[in-house]
């Protein structure tokens, strides 16, 4: 059914986004623990108060019908502004530009949750990359991004949403394992050359769960 406004899109964002907050609140010690090892070990903690932040935001929003791409973009300043780091910043702009993907779009409809899924996270490589100016293999968070982007842009347009988004997210949970043996090439854990290595990078760990969030949220959308 066509979603011209977008808020039955922003219904399945805002069920994204409480996911994420949950998953990154129960993780964050983990998170966190990953990071002393190779950064400044303050990436769950932090990233766990942005997402209460939102939490919070979206709470308050009561009934308030706001789009879809208002809820990214709030969501992404929230983070902006609350996380502190380079993940704030990355994440922050990842989602608002997400945010701006989903609203330019001729039309909307959340029947269609691969188009959609693969509208945010295009829109949030976007905007990380074009912030982080990091590619594939440098031990970032596009590490688990770009391959779960990958699935989705070359799925078969009669393929099954939800083996679709699992595969999505499956691919990113591999991609961030991937990063064990990886030297990293930007941020923090960079400064630490090979000894980098070893050691599963953080914001690609963050990253996975939130992309397991979006494939579990979006694959109950009714046909």
């Amino acid at each position: 059914m066509p979603d011209p406004d977008g808020l039955a899109e922003a219904a399945l964002i805002r069920a994204w986004l409480r996911c994420a907050a949950a998953s990154v609140h129960e993780r964050r010690v983990w998170l966190t623990d990953l990071d002393a090892a190779i950064g400044d070990g303050d990436h769950g903690i932090n990233l766990d108060r942005g997402f209460t932040a939102v939490l919070a935001d979206l709470d308050g929003a009561g009934d308030r019908a706001d789009p879809a791409a208002a809820v990214l973009t709030a969501a992404g300043r929230r983070l902006l502004g609350m996380v502190g780091g380079a993940s704030g910043a990355l994440y922050g702009r990842g989602l608002m530009t997400a945010g701006r993907h989903v609203g330019e779009r001729p039309e909307a409809g959340p029947s269609d949750p691969v188009r959609l899924a693969s509208t945010i996270l295009g829109g949030a490589v976007e905007g990380i990359t074009a912030l982080g100016h990091a590619a594939a293999g440098d031990k970032t968070m596009l590490d688990a991004l770009l391959p779960a982007l990958s699935v989705l842009r070359s799925a078969a347009s009669d393929a099954d949403p939800a083996s679709t988004l699992a595969a999505d997210a499956a691919a990113g949970e591999a991609g961030a394992a991937a990063t064990v043996p990886l030297v990293a090439r930007k941020g923090r854990a960079s400064y630490l050359g090979e000894r980098s290595a070893g050691h599963l990078d953080p914001g690609a760990a963050s990253a996975a769960l939130l992309l397991r969030c979006l494939a579990t949220t979006l694959a109950d959308t009714p046909a």
